[in-house]
């Protein structure tokens, strides 16, 4: 079993044997016919994994690997807003007819601001210390911002990213307002294998090894009309965690390409239903 499989196994016990049901709540989300798309949830959960040891990806289903690359390239390479430099259909909803998500995401990680070395994004400040000053404790990217919520087709859900550099590997502490287990979850669908697919390229281009990938989860629910599918998953035979390959001749974070990632023996078993996204 991948530690992402325990992960997620631990998870959907909780939010099944304690969670809080919001039926009886008025909620924004809803389903593509108009119905409130309500929630089982539970709150603050922390999970640890160690990069050097183990990639976060679920077995118990599979995950779109290739997708969670091109999406963290997007948001903190490309540092883009439009779906359109994307090739996916996963952001439509949120899009407006130019295929922009408004101020986040991407918008936000490409803002310059005055930093003590310069005029820089907060990517390429992170990128700076931890080359010239790894033991700054102010290495952080900060993409929620409550001043663009009204011109965002969906505020962040993983909000703030912390890095911290010990025995020459490189740490990150990520804290996520908002964890959907099956649309847009943790370690099974993009999230988490693009938050371990981040700090590789950091660590890489920054002669570091990787080190531990904190992930703080504020809320963490499974959706009405997934609790069944959620159900179905956990019951999968489970695999080993595959091998995780990172091209070792790039040596700069904006040389990177989708070909320069790969998973080696990547067993999991298909997820036979079509994800309905809340909206």
């Amino acid at each position: 079993m991948s530690q992402a499989d325990k992960y997620f196994k631990e998870e959907v016990n909780d939010i099944i044997t304690k969670g809080f049901n919001d039926k009886d709540f008025a909620v924004r989300p809803k389903w593509s016919d108009g119905t409130p798309a309500h929630t089982i949830k539970t709150f603050s959960r922390i999970n640890r994994y160690d990069l050097s040891k183990e990639f976060p990806i679920l077995t118990l289903r599979n995950a779109p690997f290739k997708y969670a690359v091109k999406e963290t390239l997007w948001i903190f390479q490309k540092k883009s807003n439009n779906i359109h430099e994307l090739d996916s259909n996963n952001w439509n909803a949120w899009a407006d007819e130019n295929g922009s998500i408004g101020k986040t995401y991407g918008y936000v990680a490409g803002e310059k601001y005055e930093y003590p070395e310069g005029l820089m994004d907060q990517v390429d400040n992170v990128l700076w210390c931890l080359k010239n000053r790894p033991m700054d404790r102010r290495m952080m990217i900060q993409l929620f911002r409550p001043e663009y919520i009204k011109q965002s087709g969906l505020p962040p859900c993983l909000c703030s990213y912390f890095f911290d550099v010990a025995d020459g590997k490189l740490n990150m502490t990520v804290v996520m307002r908002s964890c959907d287990m099956l649309a847009a979850a943790g370690a099974g669908e993009s999230d988490e294998i693009g938050m371990a697919i981040f700090q590789h390229m950091l660590a890489q281009v920054s002669d570091l090894k990787v080190g531990e990938l904190v992930v703080v989860k504020n809320n963490f629910h499974v959706y009405d009309r997934h609790l069944e599918v959620v159900k179905e998953i956990v019951k999968n035979p489970e695999y080993e965690a595959p091998e995780f390959w990172i091209n070792p001749e790039v040596k700069n974070f904006y040389d990177f390409t989708v070909d320069d990632f790969k998973l080696i023996n990547y067993q999991n078993t298909k997820l036979a239903n079509k994800i309905e996204v809340a909206e």
